[in-house]
This record gives structure tokens, C-alpha cells and sequence, in this order.
């Protein structure tokens, strides 16, 4: 009887193994596969990264301290120049480094003032991490402009809604007590605020950064 066998070729173990080893070689290689963990690819949580982040709280921390009225007759709101640390940090290192400054900058107060600290944390992230965020994509006087711009707008927001919502919490106010310093109060010195925050950055954020990259 004639076998009509089909022709199939049967490879041997050890080819099979070293077609294998070279598919796993060419994935492990090739770019597109690479294993990303965000520390290699940009060198985001590089040692030197990481150093600038911790020298950017300290600064942050230390400057909380500082603060002063700013506005005749409104003296219990002080004016502390803690945002501009994390507005540098941003246009320096990116919205992540912005929002890092912001939440631990404020730590040593949380214990002391947590309603106080809570209202700044949340203003200093509402400030720098939308200017942070346009910056990056704009990378210009321009950009810097802008998002500074942006920033100040829903930093303002935020201060005004936190304040309606917190501040009868700490302060023994009512709502319509808040609502009525608005106007007189709130507004004008969170605007004359966020101005210092933003005409001061963008005068030394660019010499900063340009010294950061050496």
C-alpha cells in the first residue's frame, strides 16, 4: 500500500529553543515593548529628582511661616509666598512636582490650623498644577503667561467656594457673614494675592530653571 503522507517537517527541541530565546530577545529590545516605570523613560524619581522635590518642600515649608497682611483693614488675612515655590517647582518639574509642593509644603501647619491648612493646600494646588499643566504643553514666556493666568482664575474659584464652605466651620461665622466679605475682603486680597504669586514667578522662574538644569 502507497503512503501519501503529508510532508511535514518536524522541528527539534533544540531549534524550538532558540527560536524562542530569539523572539524573547527582539521583545525585550525593541522600544515599543520596553518595560515603561516611569524612572529610566524621563528620570522622574531620579536621585537628583528627587533631592530638588525635598529642597522645593523645605523652601516651601520655610516660607509658610512667613506671612503678613497685605491689605489695610483686612489684617487677619496674611499673605505667606509658599505658592510661589510650587508654582516654580511646576514650570521646573512638571504638575506632579507642583502638586507634591503644595500638599506637603503645608504639613506643619495641619496639626496646628487643619481647617486653615486645608484651604491652603487646596488654593496652592488650584493655583499651580493648571499652570503647571499649560506650561508643559507651552514651554514659552507665552505658556508661562497663560497658565499663570489660568491658574490665578481657578485658585480664585476655589478660595472664594472654600471659603463659603469652611470657613463657618473654624471661624464662627455664618454663611451670610462670609458671603458679605466677599466683595470688601476676599476677593480683592486673593486677587492682590495670586498677582504677587504670579509677577514674581515669572520673573525668577526662568533663571531658576535654567540653574536647575546645569
Amino acid at each position: 500500500m502507497e503512503e501519501t503522507g503529508l510532508n511535514m517537517s518536524v522541528s527539534s527541541p533544540n531549534n524550538t529553543q532558540n527560536n524562542t530565546a530569539e523572539i524573547a530577545s527582539e521583545s525585550m529590545t525593541r522600544p515599543d515593548n520596553a518595560h515603561s516605570t516611569g524612572v529610566a523613560d524621563s528620570g522622574r524619581w531620579s536621585t537628583k529628582r528627587i533631592a530638588m522635590y525635598a529642597l522645593f518642600v523645605a523652601l516651601s515649608m520655610a516660607v509658610s511661616f512667613v506671612d503678613f497682611p497685605i491689605m489695610p483693614g483686612v489684617e487677619w488675612l496674611k499673605y505667606d509666598p509658599s505658592g510661589i515655590v510650587s508654582l516654580v517647582a511646576g514650570f521646573a518639574y512638571g504638575p506632579a512636582a507642583a502638586a507634591i509642593v503644595s500638599v506637603l509644603g503645608f504639613l506643619p501647619h495641619l496639626f496646628t490650623n487643619p481647617w486653615g491648612t486645608l484651604m491652603a493646600v487646596l488654593v496652592a494646588l488650584a493655583l499651580s498644577v493648571p499652570a503647571a499643566l499649560i506650561y508643559r504643553r507651552n514651554k514659552t514666556r507665552k505658556g508661562a503667561v497663560i497658565g499663570i493666568i489660568v491658574g490665578a482664575i481657578v485658585a480664585l474659584v476655589v478660595a472664594i467656594v472654600g471659603n463659603l464652605i469652611v470657613t463657618p466651620f473654624y471661624a464662627h461665622m455664618t454663611t451670610a457673614q462670609v458671603v458679605a466679605l466677599i466683595v470688601p475682603a476676599l476677593l480683592p486680597f486673593n486677587a492682590l494675592k495670586f498677582t504677587i504669586h504670579g509677577v514674581i514667578t515669572f520673573l525668577i522662574y526662568k533663571p531658576i530653571s535654567n540653574l536647575l538644569n546645569r
